[in-house]
């Protein structure tokens, strides 16, 4: 399992708990074409394959769609399409392991939205 946070476009790379720092770019580039879940400073879960970024972290995801989690219904998924979300938005972004997301009963799961990060 790997996680990129990104805080003032320094990319951290985590895997087992274990940190360590790298360059975003070549931690991105190998996850091209692969679908990801990123969560945003506002609290946002977005899910869509990884089209392309910048050097500025901006990323371009496409058949993207948002989670949105709830305490009284199971989780919404609003389709999206093609998104770009800035790069000074994003928390959090992961690989997403398709077989074990398939598992998932998103209308059964019940969750409260994730707040707004605060700086």
């Amino acid at each position: 399992d790997q996680w990129i946070g990104i805080e003032n476009q320094v990319v951290s790379v985590g895997r087992s708990g274990n940190q360590i720092t790298l360059s975003g770019m070549s931690e991105l580039s190998e996850w091209l074409e692969s679908v990801v879940s990123v969560i945003t400073n506002d609290g946002r879960n977005l899910i869509g394959r990884l089209r392309g970024f910048d050097q500025c972290i901006n990323i371009v995801l496409e058949e993207c769609h948002e989670r949105v989690y709830s305490t009284t219904a199971g989780v919404e998924q609003v389709v999206l399409g093609l998104y770009v979300v800035r790069g000074d938005n994003i928390s959090i972004i992961g690989e997403l392991e398709h077989d074990i997301d398939a598992q998932l009963d998103l209308g059964s799961i019940r969750a409260e939205p994730l707040k707004a990060i605060v700086h």
